[in-house]
C-alpha cells in the first residue's frame, strides 16, 4: 500500500492541493472595467462643462466682499443649503442606558472597604494588614544616625548665636564657636543670608545635645571659614579667598527701556539702579532718546572660587551720535558723582551761589507786583525764571532739605538750608528729584520745571531766606567767593576719568 499522496509526496499523512482552474472574469466584472476604460478616457471632455459652469457661477464666495450682490445672495444660499443638509442628515442617537444595579453582599461591601483609599490624616483603618511573626525583634528605641548633615541661613532680624540654638548645638560648643569666630569677624557683622553648613555628631544620650563636628561659612565674600572638632575639641581655618576687583564697563542702545536694555546687555541689577539714580539728579530722563547708549562702569569683584559681586558705581555717562552728552565719575571721600565740567566750576568757585538755579532769562523781579491770576497787587517774595517744561534746577549751593511736596500756591515745592540762617526756595516744578532731609552739593539737579500751584506757564519761581525772612537773590551774589583752582586735584580728576573711559565695553579689564 502507498503511504504517499499523489504528486509523488514522501512525507508519512504528507498532502498535496491540486491546482486551481483560472478564475474567469464574470459579467459585472466585465462590465465595470468597462466602464473604468471609458471614464479614464473621456474624464476630461465630460467633466469640463462641469467645472466651467462652476467658474462661471461661483457658488461660495467670500461673504464679506460684496455685500447684497447677486454674488453674495448666491453664496448665502449656499450656505443655508448645506446647513438645511446637515440638519437632515443629522444622526439619531439611542438613549443610553445605565449599567443595571448589582446587589452587594455584606462580604462585598467589606472588601471593597478594605481596598479602598482614604487619608490616613482622618483615621483611616482600611487596608490589608499582616500580623508580626516570630521572625520580627521589637526594639526598645530606635537607632540614631551617627552624624546629621544639615544647612542654615541667617535671616533677617536673627542673630548667630540663636540661629546656632536652633541648630541644636550645644551651650559650650556655641560659646566656643564665638570665641573662635570672634578672631576673625564680629558675629554681628555677619550678613543676612549667609549659609552655614553643619555636622552634627552622635550623642552618648537620648538627653545630651549632639556635639558640633564641622561648620562651614562664608562670613565676607573674601573670606570662608571652616570649624572642625579635632582630637575632641573645635578648631578654626581661616582660608583667605581671592579676589580680582576689576571694574566692568557696560554700554549698548538706550531702546524702549532703559532698564531692561542695560540688563539685556549684562549689567547687574543694583549697578542699573545706581545709574539711574544717578542720571535723574543730573539730567532729565525725558531728553535721553532711544537711538542714545548707556555707558556705566561698576566695581566687579571676583572670587577666586568663581562667584561674582557687584560694587558701587564708578561713571554713568550717555552718548548721542557717538560724542558723550553727560560723565559723571565718583569722586572724593564722600562718593559724589561730579561731571567734568562741574568739577572745574566747583574747582573755580567752591564757596557761595550759584548766578541762576536755572537756565532761563528772568521775567519777574523781587518787589510788590499785581499777581497775573489773583489780580492785586501782593509782594512777590523772589524772582521768576522763564523756562522750558523739564528743565532741570540745580541747588544754590550746598545744602540739606528741610522741604520737599506740596506747599500752597508754591506748587511742588523745594526749601533748602545752607547754614548761617541762610535758605533758598524752589517754586513750581513739575518733579521733585529730592526728599526732606537730604544733603545736597551745589549744581545738584533738585527738580524739573514745570507749573504746579498759582503759575500761568512753565517757569521757576525762587527765593532766598536770612533770618527766615525773603530778601531780594540779586542783592547776595556779592557773598560768591573765589577760591584758588587746585591744578592737581583737576589733572587727578581728570586723569581718572580717561582712565574709566578707555575700559573696553561689555568685557572686564
Amino acid at each position: 500500500m502507498a503511504l504517499g499522496g499523489a504528486g509523488g509526496g514522501s512525507g508519512f499523512g504528507q498532502r498535496t492541493t491540486p491546482p486551481r482552474a483560472p478564475v474567469l472574469p464574470t459579467r459585472w466584472g466585465l462590465l465595470h472595467k468597462t466602464a473604468e476604460q471609458y471614464l479614464s478616457r473621456h474624464w476630461q471632455r465630460l467633466t469640463a462643462p462641469v467645472e466651467r459652469a462652476f467658474a462661471r457661477f461661483d457658488l461660495v464666495p467670500d461673504l464679506a466682499e460684496d455685500l447684497g450682490s447677486a454674488r453674495w445672495f448666491r453664496g448665502f444660499g449656499t450656505m443655508l443649503a448645506l446647513g438645511a443638509a446637515a440638519v437632515l442628515m443629522w444622526p439619531s442617537f439611542a438613549p443610553l442606558q445605565a449599567a443595571p444595579l448589582t446587589l452587594m453582599d455584606d462580604a462585598a461591601q467589606d472588601e471593597f472597604r478594605v481596598q479602598g483609599i482614604r487619608p490616613l490624616a482622618f483615621g483611616a483603618d482600611n487596608g490589608r494588614r499582616m500580623n508580626a511573626t516570630s521572625a520580627v525583634i521589637p526594639l526598645a528605641a530606635a537607632p540614631e544616625r551617627p552624624n546629621i548633615d544639615l544647612t542654615a541661613t541667617l535671616g533677617a532680624g536673627d542673630s548667630f548665636p540663636r540661629m546656632l540654638q536652633r541648630a541644636g548645638l550645644a551651650s559650650t560648643d556655641i560659646v566656643r564657636v564665638l570665641d573662635l569666630v570672634g578672631g576673625q569677624v564680629k558675629p554681628g557683622a555677619i550678613p543676612e543670608g549667609t549659609r552655614f553648613s553643619i555636622r552634627l555628631g552622635a550623642r552618648t544620650s537620648p538627653a545630651q545635645p549632639r556635639p558640633l563636628e564641622q561648620l562651614s561659612f562664608r562670613p565676607r565674600f573674601d573670606l570662608a571659614l571652616d570649624i572642625r572638632r579635632s582630637g575632641g575639641a573645635l578648631a578654626l581655618a581661616s582660608n583667605a579667598i581671592a579676589v580680582d576687583t576689576s571694574p566692568q564697563r557696560i554700554r549698548g542702545i538706550v531702546g524702549a527701556s532703559l532698564y531692561r536694555s542695560a540688563r539685556a546687555a549684562g549689567a547687574p541689577p543694583s549697578a542699573v539702579q545706581d545709574y539711574l539714580r544717578t542720571i535723574d539728579e543730573h539730567m532729565a530722563f525725558e531728553e535721553i532718546a532711544p537711538g542714545d547708549e548707556f555707558d556705566l562702569v561698576y566695581a566687579n569683584r571676583r572670587a577666586g572660587t568663581g562667584e561674582q559681586q557687584a560694587g558701587d558705581l564708578l561713571y554713568a555717562g550717555v552718548v548721542r551720535a557717538g560724542k558723550p552728552v553727560l560723565q559723571l565719575l565718583r569722586w572724593g571721600s564722600d562718593g559724589a558723582f561730579y561731571s567734568p565740567q562741574g568739577m572745574a566750576e566747583g574747582a573755580q568757585a567752591t564757596t557761595g551761589f550759584l548766578g541762576a538755579p536755572v537756565n532761563g532769562r528772568i521775567t519777574s523781579g523781587y518787589g510788590a507786583r499785581r499777581h497775573p491770576i489773583l489780580g492785586y497787587v501782593r509782594m512777590h517774595a523772589g524772582i521768576d525764571f522763564a523756562a522750558s517744561w523739564g528743565a532741570p534746577i540745580y541747588a544754590a549751593t550746598d545744602g540739606r532739605v528741610s522741604i520737599a511736596g506740596w506747599h500752597g500756591g508754591h506748587g511742588n515745592y523745594v526749601r533748602l538750608d545752607h547754614g548761617g540762617g541762610i535758605g533758598t526756595g524752589y517754586g513750581h516744578m513739575s518733579r521733585i528729584a529730592v526728599s526732606a532731609g537730604m544733603t545736597v552739593r551745589r549744581g545738584q539737579v533738585i527738580g524739573y520745571v514745570g507749573s504746579t500751584g498759582l503759575s500761568t506757564g512753565p517757569h521757576l519761581h525762587y527765593e532766598m531766606y536770612r533770618a527766615g525772612q525773603t530778601v531780594n537773590p540779586m542783592s547776595m551774589t556779592s557773598i560768591v567767593q573765589r577760591a584758588a583752582i587746585d591744578p592737581a586735584q583737576l589733572a587727578a580728576f581728570r586723569s581718572k576719568l580717561a582712565q574709566i573711559t578707555a575700559i573696553p565695553a561689555n568685557r572686564s579689564r
